[in-house]
């Protein structure tokens, strides 16, 4: 607050006084201690200056964000698109591309799935992908690495029955839940548990993280809507908006 105080201070100054009025080290003790009380006096009858002055620095800041964000995506489309492994679901053929980073122990991922599967349901012409990007510890990455197993055993569909699955998984993802949990949805638990631990997954995964990190993403869920990148939750009227904006 200081330091805010002080730059407010300087913009008041630079407005109502020469600029030689401005040059602190120029005035004597008494004219510096003068110059502070008028301006801490001005702030004190005014201070919707000081709320005024931080809503223009954020507004200037989330303007600067956006247009990095635009040109991040821009940057790494070929990788955020068409990496050649990510799951695809929805339109294939969709107008308007979501992308979405997520982690299955995310409580704000559970909350946007419905969502975005409401939105699918909505927009038949909505192409989802999805990113494995697990960052909240041991569990986070078990649960990954055995959906993109699924997907590379088993295939598409396969994956997505146990994405779906794995999103509301209460238990610890052990082996052996994980396994009873494929099972029960009509797969080979034991052949996807194998093929957890493969290259192809290992790469999967790193590349993804390459990925996030040159977005500079560093929370779940992250999405990619057509060319902007929506950093955390957003609710369905939300991402429908959104949409609506990229296709306008």
């Amino acid at each position: 607050m200081k330091r805010l105080l002080a730059m407010t201070s300087l913009c008041i100054a630079a407005l109502a006084a020469p600029v030689a009025a401005l040059d602190l080290s120029a005035m004597s003790e008494a004219e510096r201690a003068s110059f502070r009380a008028e301006v801490r006096a001005y702030l004190m009858e005014n201070p919707q200056v000081i709320i005024e002055a931080v809503n223009q620095m954020e507004a200037r800041q989330a303007d600067q964000q956006a247009q990095d964000d635009l040109s991040l995506v821009a940057t790494n489309a070929e990788a955020i698109f068409n990496d050649g492994f990510s799951w695809v679901g929805g339109n294939p053929e969709g107008d308007v591309t979501v992308v979405e980073f997520m982690d299955y122990r995310c409580g704000y991922c559970r909350k946007a799935h419905g969502e975005v599967e409401q939105l699918l349901q909505s927009d038949g012409n909505i192409r989802l992908i999805v990113k494995e990007f697990p960052i909240l510890g041991e569990a986070s990455t078990i649960s990954s690495r055995f959906a993109i197993a699924t997907k590379l055993v088993a295939g598409d569909g396969a994956y997505k029955l146990v994405h779906d699955a794995l999103i509301s998984f209460g238990g610890e993802p052990s082996k052996a839940a994980l396994a009873r949990l494929a099972d029960g949805l009509g797969l080979d638990g034991a052949a996807i548990i194998a093929g957890m631990g493969s290259d192809d997954v290992t790469r999967e995964i790193a590349e993804t993280r390459a990925l996030a990190q040159r977005l500079q993403i560093r929370g779940t869920p992250t999405f990619v809507m057509g060319d902007q990148l929506v950093r955390g939750y957003v609710p369905l009227d939300a991402m429908q908006q959104i949409i609506d904006d990229e296709r306008g």
